[in-house]
């Protein structure tokens, strides 16, 4: 069953070059923005954090960890979907389901 994790701040695509000044070249501005409201609590109580060091997303939900990476090259030079595939690599390597929409996103434990 999925559950609402939290509503995707829209205000964080203000922050994507090469409207928003960085040099990162993964949109680290974008992705600091997108991922802050993901550190929250479910409604039964499970933690969920997700943070970024350089290039690896670590999301935590509860017990369970995983890191995704933000592949440049492998993926895509655009940080949305860089990010996307980095928290859905994060998501299977902590056993989780992750589901983004344009406005919100779920997960299931």
């Amino acid at each position: 069953m999925m559950t609402k994790l939290c509503s995707i701040d829209l205000s964080a695509r203000d922050k994507l070059p090469p409207a928003f000044q960085d040099k990162s070249g993964i949109g680290v501005h974008y992705v600091d923005a997108f991922i802050k409201p993901m550190n929250t609590k479910l409604g039964d109580g499970t933690r969920v954090s997700c943070k970024r060091k350089g290039l690896k997303i670590t999301l935590v939900v509860g017990p369970k960890k995983g890191e995704g990476l933000m592949r440049r090259l492998d993926v895509s030079r655009d940080p949305v979907v860089m990010l996307i595939a980095a928290l859905q690599e994060a998501a299977k390597a902590a056993a989780v389901e992750l589901q983004i929409t344009d406005t919100e996103i779920f997960v299931a434990a």
